[in-house]
């Protein structure tokens, strides 16, 4: 069961997320980070650079975070902005740390950033994930940074 309910974490000032809605040729679950190609969202990876996108979860067909939208349905991505926070999949067994710089994985899983990687969000929260399965973990989004 899922840490949070919702992918968008705030703040309440601003209504909305920015939010763009592109065909996803794979099934992808809430809180996945996604990169635009072609007019497409494919799952983002350790190279992705640029606008990045997080899943949000599918309120139009009443779904919660823990459901995936399926392979070839046009999805929602949130574009991450500095200002708001988001709620991001986390891989099983994954220790996070409050403070913590995360970049993505090849499934576009939020994980701890090492030397030379793309740096993507900050961690809001601590969070050792041994649940046996992915977690949502507050973040807030970080621009052009590269870990050292």
């Amino acid at each position: 069961m899922a840490r949070y309910n919702k992918i968008y974490g705030g703040p309440v000032e601003e209504v909305k997320p920015q939010v763009h809605e592109a065909i996803c040729a794979t099934s992808v679950l809430p809180g996945t980070a996604v990169v635009r190609t072609a007019g497409a969202f494919v799952a983002a990876v350790a190279a992705s650079k640029g606008r990045m996108f997080v899943v949000q979860d599918n309120y139009l067909a009443m779904k919660g975070v823990d459901d995936a939208w399926p392979a070839g349905d046009r999805i929602i991505g949130m574009e991450l902005l500095d200002e708001q926070l988001f709620r991001v999949r986390v891989p099983t067994g994954t220790s996070i740390t409050q403070d913590a710089a995360l970049t993505v994985n090849a499934a576009g899983k939020f994980i701890p950033a090492v030397a030379g990687n793309h740096v993507v969000a900050f961690a809001n929260e601590t969070y050792n994930n041994t649940s046996g399965a992915d977690q949502l973990v507050s973040v807030r989004a970080a621009k052009g940074y590269t870990f050292a």
